[in-house]
């Protein structure tokens, strides 16, 4: 999790979508222009008409992804629900996260780090506290659909997906010694990535390449399918399209 955040930076939108029109539900961040841009759950941006000749569901370019996360990247891409923008399905159960563009063309797929604890919301005010007071029990990493953006912490760039809560996502780090979160992401099993405060960690040339290249000048949405509600309590899908490719 990352702690203190100072400031998201982002240039333009996709096909001039106006930054305005984003409801600041949370804490309000500077932008380099003259708008407010929020990364929140609540964050609300245009729902956009089907266009015709427009693609009806998301192209998995090959990568393997479970139904529920074909469901949501098919849902966002058929009702336009991510606006014209990029966007990040991320799938706990099976610790994955798919990094799509605007059409919903898969960049890249990857293993990722995920919270330690098991659970779809955050504890309230979690994203001021500081990281030694959490218990485990209370590091979740919270399902919902988010405003995201590149920003930063204290250290580095990162990917703010929850400002309010601190969540964001970034490249791995070593943590506390007997984390072992480089080992933890190098194996292919989901039960060994349950080890984070909240955040979502991913390999340095994934983040690098696949992220922030995706999310250069401009804000996105980022899904976080939950493991304990179901998949229609947290996102209004209306299963119309087929799976994607």
């Amino acid at each position: 999790m990352a702690q203190i955040p100072v400031k998201i930076t982002a240039t333009a939108l996709r096909f001039g979508l106006a930054v305005a029109a984003l409801a600041c539900t949370g804490p309000a961040l500077g932008l380099t222009g003259s708008f407010p841009v929020v990364a929140s759950a609540v964050a609300a941006i245009p729902v956009l008409q089907p266009l015709p000749g427009r693609p009806m569901q998301a192209n998995f370019a090959g990568q393997l992804a479970s139904t529920d996360a074909r469901r949501v990247a098919n849902w966002a891409v058929a009702s336009r629900d991510n606006a014209d923008l990029p966007f990040v399905v991320i799938d706990k159960a099976q610790a994955k996260v798919f990094v799509f563009d605007h059409t919903g063309l898969l960049q890249g797929a990857t293993l990722a780090l995920l919270g330690m604890a098991r659970g779809d919301d955050s504890v309230p005010g979690i994203g001021n506290r500081k990281l030694g007071s959490m218990r485990p029990d209370e590091r979740t990493t919270p399902a919902g659909r988010f405003m995201a953006s590149l920003g930063n912490d204290l250290e580095t760039d990162i990917l703010w997906v929850d400002y309010g809560a601190a969540i964001s996502l970034h490249r791995v780090i070593r943590g506390a010694p007997g984390d072992h979160r480089l080992q933890r992401l190098a194996t292919p099993s989901p039960l060994d990535k349950r080890i984070t405060y909240g955040c979502i960690n991913v390999p340095v040339g994934f983040y690098d390449n696949v992220v922030r290249k995706t999310f250069a000048g401009t804000v996105g949405v980022v899904y976080i399918l939950p493991e304990v509600k179901a998949i229609n309590d947290v996102f209004p899908i209306d299963d119309g399209p087929a799976p994607g490719r």
